[in-house]
């Protein structure tokens, strides 16, 4: 089968589509043929390594973290799925490999594909959606009419952030770039400013800040109100650990303020976001699909910046 891997730390070249074995699903596990895949804009500084100081890495190394597919077996003890069954999910967290024909994961990081959906569609959404569900529900437990300030709102999270505040009642404001301003009010934003021209001091206070930048926390921490919650979703890849020691320190220090989390979502968390989607509460955004083999092309895109929601790599296009 075909698997998106790279064998040493570098610039998006160093990524290829490489013949592997299929794999095979242990006991618990499911085998899914991955119709669809995400590509994770945060993997790029896994890529380039960045992140060689605080994570293990064992080449040959995989790609992508969420998918959507067609369940293709079964190992034993699974009894919640059958063969065909269409499905979504994430790889074992800290765990990528996503962008190949088959994954074999835990049936605990699978949920029933929304039925309003394609699996192409499908495939933008898991790790974003889980992500903002958990940022906003679970650790900065948004209500209804509090102000929420959405920073890096059109990427895959933030887009997500944007809608899911929306329908939990929040006003929501979103710092985005100028030409994405109109796009991100249709998406659901209240208010929209430019992030180049908008400095901290020049916002409002709110009850709820959701960063997706991760620079310049001290400064947006000073914009939020009284009880206000400020949620660390990423660091600054020019300084990956002198900025996750300061946004943990901070997480530390001031844990009703300030709070961080890495993603790892239940079984219960990925078919709530399933029961989202079909309810009309959020809704995937897809900038670009591309094929498996252009994957170097969509790291060199995602470096240069300017994604809308999320490019999704379609196993299906030769």
């Amino acid at each position: 089968m075909r698997a998106v891997q790279f064998d040493r730390f570098g610039p998006p070249d160093v990524l290829r589509v490489n013949d592997v074995p299929a794999p095979r699903p242990g006991p618990g596990e499911v085998l899914v043929e991955v119709h669809a895949a995400s590509v994770d804009a945060g993997e790029t500084a896994f890529r380039a390594g960045r992140m060689r100081r605080v994570t293990r890495v064992r080449f040959p190394r995989g790609l992508g973290s969420d998918f959507a597919g067609r369940v293709a077996a079964l190992g034993s003890g699974v009894r919640a799925w059958s063969v065909g069954d269409a499905v979504w999910g994430l790889m074992p967290h800290l765990t990528f490999g996503a962008i190949a024909d088959y994954v074999a994961v835990p049936e605990q990081r699978l949920a029933r594909a929304p039925k309003n959906l394609d699996l192409l569609e499908a495939a933008a959404l898991p790790v974003v959606g889980t992500t903002a569900m958990t940022a906003l529900s679970g650790k900065a437990r948004l209500q209804p009419g509090e102000r929420l300030l959405v920073r890096g709102a059109t990427g895959g999270v933030g887009s997500v952030a944007v809608q899911l505040g929306k329908a939990l009642g929040a006003h929501v404001t979103a710092l985005a770039a100028a030409r994405n301003l109109e796009w991100i009010t249709r998406l659901g934003a209240d208010e929209a400013a430019d992030y180049r021209t908008t400095r901290p001091e020049d916002l409002d206070r709110f009850d709820v800040i959701v960063d997706v930048v991760g620079t310049d926390l001290g400064a947006y921490r000073k914009r939020l109100a009284r009880g206000g919650r400020l949620v660390a979703l990423s660091f600054d890849s020019d300084r990956v650990v002198s900025s996750m020691l300061g946004i943990a320190l901070r997480a530390a220090a001031t844990p009703r303020r300030v709070k961080m989390f890495s993603n790892n979502p239940s079984a219960d968390r990925i078919a709530e976001l399933t029961r989202a989607v079909e309810a009309g509460t959020i809704r995937p955004v897809v900038d670009t699909v591309f094929p498996m083999r252009d994957i170097a092309a969509v790291h060199q895109r995602l470096e240069a910046g300017g994604v809308r929601g999320k490019y999704v790599v379609d196993l299906r296009l030769a």
